[in-house]
C-alpha cells in the first residue's frame, strides 16, 4: 500500500500528540515527587494510563505512516476523545481556553487528516 505525503503530515501530528502527552507524564511524575498526590497508587496509575497513551500515539504515527489502517482506526478514536475531552471543558468555569484549543484544534485537525489521509490511500486514482 502506498503512502502519501498527506499521511507523512497525519503522522506527524499523531506523533506530536503523543510526545506531548508524554510530557505531561512527565509532569505528572514531577507532582509525585514533589508529594503532590493525595493517593500515591493512583497517581502512579494515572502516570502508567498516560504513558500508555502516549505510546500507542507513537505507533499509530509509525502505522500511520507507513499505510496501517489499524493506525488510523486508533488514531480517530483517539481523535474523538480528544475533541470530546475538549467539548466538556467548555463546562467548566472559567472555561480554560489554553486547554480547550490546544486538546480541540489537533483534535479535528488529527481527525481530518486521517480521515483524508485514509481516502487517498483507498484512492488509487488520487494524485499524490
Amino acid at each position: 500500500m502506498r503512502s502519501p505525503r498527506l499521511a507523512l503530515v497525519t503522522a506527524a501530528v499523531l506523533a506530536a500528540e503523543g510526545l506531548a502527552l508524554a510530557a505531561f507524564a512527565v509532569i505528572e511524575i514531577a507532582g509525585l515527587g514533589a508529594g503532590d498526590a493525595s493517593s500515591l497508587p493512583t497517581a502512579i496509575a494515572l502516570i502508567v494510563l498516560t504513558l500508555i497513551g502516549a505510546s500507542a500515539l507513537i505507533a499509530f504515527a509509525f502505522g500511520v505512516r507507513r499505510g496501517r489502517s489499524w493506525a488510523r482506526s486508533g488514531g480517530v478514536v483517539f481523535q474523538v476523545l480528544a475533541v470530546a475531552l475538549a467539548l466538556a471543558s467548555l463546562t467548566l468555569q472559567p472555561v480554560p481556553w489554553l486547554f480547550t484549543a490546544g486538546l480541540g484544534l489537533p483534535g479535528v485537525a488529527g481527525f481530518v487528516l486521517l480521515i483524508a489521509s485514509a481516502r487517498l490511500e483507498a484512492d488509487p486514482t488520487a494524485p499524490e
